[in-house]
């Protein structure tokens, strides 16, 4: 009767410090601020779930880290056990786990993943503090530590326990490792009564000081992280944040204005350091690390006394927010499923509210109201690059056409990109399709412009964008521009419009394989790496058809080791590309092309994004390694003259006969419709 009033003593008090320690966490969620759209399809969020607890493939992306985190989580359900076992006993007596075999399998798995708990901790410590990854930097290593202590308490405590249990009379059967641990113990000649209560309440108070511990420790993840993957966006990654309708002020100025998911997410963080390792402004010199973002967010929302005060200039400096690429490579490789592009695309909406927005960024923008375009240059010059054609486009504005090709700034204006463009329209007419442009009606899609955080000029955008689009009589749209494709798939369902939108690539090897177009030969052989636009791969899932066509081309393909889901970003995205490299030790670029060159025998890099043509060509250029590899877009491994189109090839046909009273794929949808 008294240890079981010691034992209810110590758990309730306990608890009341748990919950004492848990208050300044818990109080920013229970803050208004909704998180719409959380809730459905619970069938998928379980599966996510139940993925992240095995061993995910975010996880095996480190194979070291992946297997000890996946020994320690399946220890530590097992073990759970234990912890109920020793409670239920001494808190309520005749509580016992014997009708569900807890003196025989429970028994068993207790002691098999005892050592597997101690490997996993054992293994933990080598790589944090042997291996110590850079990735590592800027967590903190001392609250790991003390982690990895109380769970060995708990566990040789646990063991111990048994130990001298089995002394007593218990059965070793069904505990081979307690029982090999009591032979060693019985010849200390120690009293094993004693020494079971001894090290049962040495194993309690374990427990409880981890308990006590967490609410102040990031492994409060082991907890949280379960509940931040369930609730994840299941919509697309390529929809910015939307502006939260009650609020007139765009942007997030303190941390009642982020939803209860935005704030979860803090929380949440392993400091495990992936993003940050990922991150092309982080490896570019710049200040930005995703890990830090979210950790320092954290620690400011975590204070009482900073909680309140505004985010932008406070927890995170503007710098830090103008150096992210909105590559989401960060997203792409957190195995709790952080968002970090929300937050900052909320924050620099903050920031261009305050007109606190560099010199470069404020003449994009600038030339964006006045002209439409980056660049500045008048509209009426966005089809120049047609005058060099055998043959002119056709305006979609003025007659039906089965595609509608909206062709984007980079590829209309910039030098580098403009050949490409036009190989694009040349091999397009010669196989049969019929298509036509906006002209000077084309706008910038917004894409880059809404992810700077302007919000307004986005709207004014897209809305002119729509406008021509709508107006037009077509059946599907192209584009040689994923971040034009990633605005007009995603972007515009914030207006209720929604487009039938592919990129070039795909339909090219729809066109491929419909015989329509065949390989150059004259460009056939060699090796050849491809890299994979970010608003292409990771944020539209398009990764096959640029590689379907490099090998139909007649090159032998040979991928990064960053590629795919993993591509590397060129340092474009996110409005980066009007900015200047002030504080860049290496381009994004350099960095990838470098990566490209440590292939044997590569040659050929290709790509299929306007931006990174050009980005990747000043790459080569500055590095002075043009005699050793070329820059390429896909379209350029594919000649008319030389023979790409066979004319004895059937010609491409319309998939849909145009329609006569407006396009046929542009469909409007409510806003309660999108998933967000």
């Amino acid at each position: 009767m008294t240890e079981q009033l010691i034992l209810w003593g110590i758990t309730l008090l306990a608890i009341a410090v748990t919950w004492w320690r848990s208050r300044h966490l818990i109080a920013p969620l229970l803050a208004d601020g909704p998180a719409a759209g959380r809730r459905g399809d619970p069938g998928v969020r379980l599966a996510g779930v139940l993925a992240a607890v095995g061993l995910h493939r975010k996880l095996l992306r480190k194979p070291l880290s992946g297997v000890l985190h996946a020994m320690i989580f399946t220890s530590f359900l097992v073990l759970s056990t234990a912890i109920i076992q020793a409670f239920g006993s001494g808190l309520f007596p005749g509580f016992s786990l014997a009708p569900v075999g807890g003196n025989t399998w429970i028994a068993l798995l207790q002691d098999i993943f005892a050592l597997v708990m101690v490997a996993g901790v054992a293994l933990a410590t080598w790589h944090r503090h042997v291996m110590r990854p850079t990735r590592f930097r800027g967590s903190n290593s001392r609250d790991a530590t003390t982690i990895y202590f109380l769970i060995l308490a708990i566990v040789v405590s646990m063991l111990l326990e048994s130990a001298f249990a089995v002394l007593e009379g218990a059965d070793p059967r069904w505990r081979p490792i307690s029982a090999a641990i009591a032979q060693g113990v019985a010849q200390l000649d120690m009293n094993a009564f004693l020494g079971e209560r001894f090290f049962y309440w040495v194993h309690v108070c374990a427990i409880l000081g981890f308990l006590v511990y967490i609410p102040g420790s990031k492994h409060r993840h082991m907890f949280l992280a379960a509940p931040n993957i369930w609730f994840r966006n299941l919509g697309s990654r390529g929809r910015s944040p939307d502006q939260r309708e009650d609020k007139d002020v765009p942007g997030v100025q303190e941390f009642t204005e982020f939803d209860w998911k935005q704030k979860f997410d803090l929380l949440a963080c392993t400091e495990c350091g992936r993003c940050q390792e990922v991150c092309p402004a982080h490896a570019a010199g710049l200040p930005l690390s995703p890990k830090l973002l979210i950790t320092d967010l954290r620690d400011a929302m975590t204070d009482p006394e900073r909680v309140h005060e505004p985010i932008v200039g406070g927890a995170i400096a503007p710098e830090t927010l103008w150096s992210c690429t909105t590559c989401s490579a960060c997203q792409e490789v957190c195995p709790v499923e952080i968002e970090h592009l929300p937050k900052i695309i909320n924050l620099r909406r903050t920031l261009v509210e305050d007109g606190t927005v560099n010199a470069g960024m404020q003449d994009a923008f600038m030339n964006l109201t006045n002209t439409g375009n980056s660049m500045g240059r008048p509209g009426r010059q966005r089809a120049r690059w047609t005058k060099p054609l055998s043959f002119k486009p056709k305006d979609a504005r003025k007659e039906p056409v089965d595609v509608l090709w909206f062709v984007g700034d980079y590829a209309s204006f910039d030098p580098r990109a403009q050949e490409t463009t036009r190989r694009v329209a040349e091999l397009l007419k010669a196989a049969g399709v019929d298509f036509g442009i906006l002209y000077d009606a084309e706008q910038n899609s917004g894409n880059d412009v809404r992810r700077s955080g302007e919000e307004g000029l986005f709207e004014m955008l897209a809305q002119a964008n729509i406008e021509a689009i709508d107006a037009a009589n077509f059946n599907r749209i192209i584009t040689t521009d994923p971040h034009s494709l990633n605005a007009l798939r995603n972007e515009y369902g914030v207006f209720g419009t929604r487009y039938n939108v592919q990129h070039y690539t795909t339909f090219l090897a729809e066109l491929l394989e419909a015989g329509c177009l065949n390989a150059a030969h004259g460009l056939a052989g060699g090796k050849a790496t491809y890299h994979d636009p970010c608003y292409l791969g990771r944020y539209n899932g398009e990764f096959d058809a640029p590689r379907r066509l490099i090998a139909a081309a007649g090159f032998e393909l040979h991928d990064m080791p960053r590629c795919r889901e993993n591509s590397f970003c060129c340092g474009a995205g996110g409005g980066r590309i009007w900015q200047d490299d002030e504080g860049v030790i290496e381009r994004p670029s350099e960095n990838r092309i470098r990566e490209a060159m440590d292939l044997p025998d590569v040659t050929t890099f290709v790509t299929s994004c306007p931006k990174d043509k050009v980005m990747y060509t000043a790459a080569v250029d500055a590095l002075g390694v043009g005699d050793r590899i070329e820059v390429r877009d896909v379209i350029e491994l594919f000649e008319v003259a030389d023979g790409s189109i066979d004319p004895s090839a059937p010609k491409h046909a319309q998939a849909v006969t145009p329609a006569q009273d407006g396009n046929t794929q542009a469909e409007r949808l409510a806003p309660e419709e999108e998933n967000i």
